[in-house]
């Protein structure tokens, strides 16, 4: 007879086990060995973590009670897999690009990055997956006693409640220091945890061997075979099951759902892969593994009626079953298979909301508590690991609380059926930020809000038992339309349909509505046409300005995260890529959202980018406070070796200060003068149009006298328009709304166009080389043509030579086609080529030259949109422009990635 202490020692064999192999993982995988750890099996295998205990006991007590119900467990995950796994792999796609932590933050970040919104997520996350820890703790209880009450006979008592929950405090301990040594071990934004992913596969496997075991067995071993096994099906109760369309459509939803939104499947889905090849595979391969998990269901609950006496709990068939026939061998190996079920879970769940907790509550409380003038304040990046320690173990010991308040009675599937449909209140937030530009954070906000308040007094605090009989018979507040399981008078459905109909259709009608009514922050729109747009090989956010934060900054910041050694990488291959190897990156927009998406990682996409906003000046927390925040006291301590070179960069520290005051201080000059401008040229016009107007209502005007003025207000609206378009113009392309018309084209055609355009070929002798213009280019002609006849203008406007000559020089440099335009005047003074492309900018008269000072703007942008850039050459005699284009749109981007 298998003893309770032989089985313990079971147990802790098969933990010592997991250890060994989590820990092999980690050490084969920090020297880039053992590839099949990035295996499509290895990942289809970690998606195993949905089969839970509730799928490999409670399935069977749920075919026991409520006959083919319990295939809606397995059909809903193969109908996404099957036959909408393309949103699986939106969400993956987004979260490998985005450097996503969590459910919480991939719905924060698509949202505007609010942080309310991830604290919201991160809380119903937390209610919705707290009955399904405790479900996996009553799981591993139930099955100890199950040994230990077989051995009464022997003179050992039958275990009581306080037994049970002896070993529910004693395997919650266990889960958390497992999750703690393979969860937490580091903070690195490109770690995956291979051993815990390695585990998990492991226990994949031993439940799916088990549970075939005891079908085999059941089948063939007790049964006679699939006939009479089938003959047993037939006369047993279950066979008379009628099938509740509502029930059986609400729990396929239900499981549906939860493939998407259970915080553990978004983790080794969508944060722990490596490949995105691997969802494809997985996309046949997991429905066949929920098969085979589903396949002997049945027969073991027919089987465990038909032979075990009455009052046995079927979801314990697997383990009761093998022990009453004397069959102990297959019942500890049923045992370890219900045993894996339950660890994956909690171990893949506590790291994903740990995470969650810490980037999204943690932190961000812990950054805001900082008092100012603070000069150390110790590691960030160890706050972060601890406050995801301290996590797992709360998280822990809410499903032990939870497991004690409801006294481990309820049945499995009931309590798995609690937590789906709290965690699906995440479904329509997170479907619109996949498919709806229109969506907003304020109707995110008002669906999770409504959709939780409802799961919470529909389903979730009835079943935890704090609405008592006259509340769920009265309602609340003495509101018979207020009653829990019958709201508005709806009495005719099942408590879960029930639950189900409210919760999520006022979340989803709320979330559209209010989405409908409010309009989305120019984050939320960046973000959603990104998202939305996640294939197209293009992203829209462009949230950071040039030049609005210091390098040095980010780069202190940068290293109080990901340690010196990534961020001096990083920081120096971005200097590389940008022509300085010596010195440190120009902050550019691309780079600042490039390092977001680094800490993103570490922290989460939301916490990252109010860090970065706060170095922006965009936040009350100062400069010198946040660094403060981020400080290790280590570097306090400097090698004397080091001080002449932090002498020398506080000096170029100190220029690039000064360099920026400077161009803050023109810049604000040029705005002035620019808004002054704008003014003049809109009421110059508007007055001629109104004056001349006005004569032509008088009586007694001659024809000619009618034509000048008709002439006059003509050219003065064709003016108004100009500007008014030039305007119009910037806007949509500063906004990232502008469509882009590609087409196949020759570069020397366009330079035709602009010439003629700009009505340069009697003004400015132009030097080309045709031959060497004739090169093909897939792209946007008329854009591309728009920024030609600027740059041909503007040398006509501005070259001071007495013969303007203008050279166009064409040349291809690896993808990229180069267009030089460079005059024989006298250039742009070089305290004024840094302003050159503000929109604010003016560099002489611009009444005289008839223009706002647009035009260069709308080329900057213009040559952004099309992948390129427009640069000013400053090592020429004359003024000159260098044009660089990618010879197919889109290339660049490619590259880049």
């Amino acid at each position: 007879m298998v003893t309770f202490n032989f089985l313990v020692l079971t147990a802790l064999a098969y933990v010592a086990l997991l250890f060994v192999v989590a820990f092999w993982a980690d050490a084969r995988a920090s020297r880039g060995g053992a590839r099949w750890l990035r295996s499509p099996l290895t990942y289809t295998l970690s998606l195993s973590v949905y089969c839970t205990a509730w799928t490999f006991y409670g399935a069977v007590g749920n075919a026991a009670r409520s006959g083919l119900e319990y295939l809606t467990i397995y059909l809903g995950p193969t109908l996404v897999f099957l036959g909408w796994w393309w949103i699986l792999r939106k969400l993956v796609r987004i979260g490998r690009a985005r450097r996503i932590t969590s459910i919480a933050d991939l719905i924060s970040s698509r949202y505007g990055k609010s942080s309310a919104l991830a604290v919201l997520v991160t809380l119903l996350a937390l209610a919705g997956t707290t009955p399904y820890i405790a479900l996996q703790l009553q799981s591993v209880t139930l099955s100890f006693a199950v040994f230990a009450n077989a051995s009464a006979d022997a003179g050992v008592a039958r275990w009581d409640q306080s037994d049970l929950q002896t070993t529910a405090f004693w395997v919650a301990s266990g889960l958390a220091l497992f999750t703690i040594l393979f969860g937490t071990r580091n903070l690195d934004t490109n770690e995956r945890h291979h051993g815990v992913v390695t585990a998990i596969a492991l226990e994949a496997v031993v439940k799916l061997v088990a549970l075939l075991a005891v079908g085999v067995f059941v089948v063939w071993g007790v049964s006679g075979g699939i006939g009479d096994t089938l003959q047993i099906i037939a006369a047993s109760p279950v066979a008379e099951w009628q099938p509740q369309p509502s029930r059986w459509i609400g729990m396929t939803f239900l499981s549906a759902a939860a493939i998407i939104c259970l915080p553990r499947m978004f983790q080794v889905m969508v944060v722990e892969y490596s490949d995105e090849r691997h969802l494809s595979a997985a996309s046949w391969a997991f429905p066949l593994y929920l098969l085979a998990m589903s396949l002997f269901v049945l027969p073991i609950a027919v089987v465990g009626l038909a032979v075990l006496p009455d009052g046995a709990n079927p979801d314990l068939f697997v383990l009761t079953l093998p022990l009453e026939l004397d069959q102990e061998g297959l019942a500890v190996l049923a045992f370890l298979g219900g045993f894996s079920s339950a660890t994956s879970m909690v171990i893949v769940a506590a790291i994903a909301l740990s995470t969650m907790i810490s980037n999204h509550i943690v932190v961000p409380l812990w950054l805001s508590s900082r008092p100012k003038g603070a000069t150390v304040s110790g590691d960030l990046r160890q706050v972060v690991i601890t406050s995801r320690r301290l996590a797992i173990i709360g998280i822990l010991g809410l499903g032990y609380i939870y497991f004690r308040v409801t006294g481990g009675s309820n049945a499995l599937s009931a309590i798995g059926l609690v937590s789906f449909a709290g965690v699906a209140q995440v479904l329509p937030a997170l479907l619109g930020a996949l498919f709806w530009r229109g969506a907003t954070r304020a109707g995110a906000m008002a669906g999770l809000c409504a959709g939780f308040a409802l799961w919470s007094i529909t389903l979730a605090l009835p079943a935890v038992g704090l609405f008592g009989p006259d509340t769920l018979q009265d309602g609340l507040f003495g509101t018979s339309l207020l009653r829990p399981q019958a709201l508005f008078g709806v009495s005719s459905l099942d408590p879960l349909v029930h639950s189900i109909l409210w919760s999520i259709s006022v979340n989803t009608v709320l979330f559209l509505l209010v989405s409908l009514m409010t309009f989305p922050s120019p984050m939320e729109r960046l973000q959603g046409v990104s998202f939305v747009n996640a294939f197209d090989g293009t992203d829209a956010q462009r949230g950071w300005v040039s030049g609005t934060v210091e390098s040095e900054d980010l780069l202190v910041m940068t290293q109080r995260l990901l340690g010196a050694r990534q961020a001096q990488a990083l920081f120096q291959h971005e200097a590389a890529r940008q022509g300085k190897p010596d010195g440190l990156p120009d902050p550019t927009p691309a780079f600042v959202e490039l390092l977001e998406r680094e800490l993103a990682g570490s922290v989460g996409a939301a916490t990252a980018h109010a860090m970065i906003g706060q170095i922006n000046g965009d936040a009350v927390i100062s400069v010198d406070d946040l660094l403060a925040v981020a400080d290790e006291s280590a570097q306090m301590l400097e090698h004397s070796s080091q001080l002449e070179a932090k002498s020398e960069e506080l000096q170029q520290t100190a220029r690039q200060l000064r360099l920026a005051n400077e161009k803050l201080t023109a810049l604000s000059v040029q705005k002035d003068a620019f808004l002054s401008q704008v003014s003049h040229e809109l009421r110059t016009p508007m007055t001629s149009i109104r004056s001349f107007s006005e004569f032509m209502m008088e009586d007694g005007m001659t024809p000619a006298e009618r034509t000048r003025y008709s002439t006059i207000i003509h050219d003065e609206s064709l003016r108004l328009t100009r500007l008014l378009d030039d305007l119009l113009d910037l806007s949509v392309l500063e906004s990232g709304q502008g469509q882009l018309n590609e087409a196949w084209t020759n570069l020397r055609d366009l330079i035709d166009r602009a010439v003629a355009s700009a009505g340069a070929d009697g003004k400015l002798i132009l030097k080309r080389d045709r031959s060497a213009e004739d090169l093909s280019l897939f792209t946007d002609p008329d854009r591309l043509v728009q920024v030609f006849i600027n740059v041909i203008t503007n040398a006509g406007k501005y070259c001071t030579a007495a013969s303007p000559e203008l050279a166009i020089t064409a040349r291809v440099s690896g993808t990229m086609i180069e267009i030089d335009f460079v005059d024989n005047g006298a250039g742009i003074p070089a305290a004024q080529q840094a302003l050159i492309f503000e929109k604010f900018a003016r560099l002489s008269d611009q009444a005289a030259a008839g223009s706002a000072g647009l035009g260069l703007a709308i080329c900057r942008e213009v040559m952004a949109r099309l992948g390129g850039e427009i640069t000013y050459l400053a090592d020429q005699q004359g003024a000159g422009f260098r044009i660089q284009v990618p010879q197919r749109l889109g290339s660049v981007e490619k590259l880049r990635a």
